[in-house]
């Protein structure tokens, strides 16, 4: 199976930076598109940032300039730097891959996405 794992989510200042990794786990072969959702108290989830497996970015206008979105295809890790941050983008911050292809012990497997379990982070004034 495969796993999504994040880390990196806490308490910030306006103002601040926070960097949060994803590592997907698993007999993975190749994931075609990692990216970041978030969603904030009483709001829908969010697309924050995508990355496909070429290295194409694709931003939320609400992030541009400010979000960077990375990944190491060699270890299954995204990674998203936030800078800048504001109140606004306080929210639970989910990793998600889709387009994964993994091999169960006798085939591969592909056709579902995954999410992570979910990281929170906290922007203060």
């Amino acid at each position: 199976q495969v796993q999504l794992v994040e880390s990196g989510g806490g308490l910030v200042q306006v103002g601040g930076s926070l960097r949060l990794s994803c590592a997907a786990s698993g007999s993975i072969r190749s994931i075609n598109t990692m990216g970041w959702y978030r969603q904030g108290p009483g709001k829908q989830r969010e697309l924050v940032a995508a990355i496909t497996v070429g290295g194409s970015p694709n931003y939320a206008d609400s992030v541009k300039g400010r979000f960077t979105i990375s990944r190491d295809n060699a270890k299954n890790t995204v990674y998203l730097q936030m800078n800048s941050l504001k109140p606004e983008d306080t929210a639970v911050y989910y990793c998600h891959a889709d387009g994964v292809v993994y091999w169960s012990g006798s085939s591969y497997h592909s056709g579902r996405d995954y999410w992570g379990q979910g990281t929170q982070v906290t922007v203060s004034s």
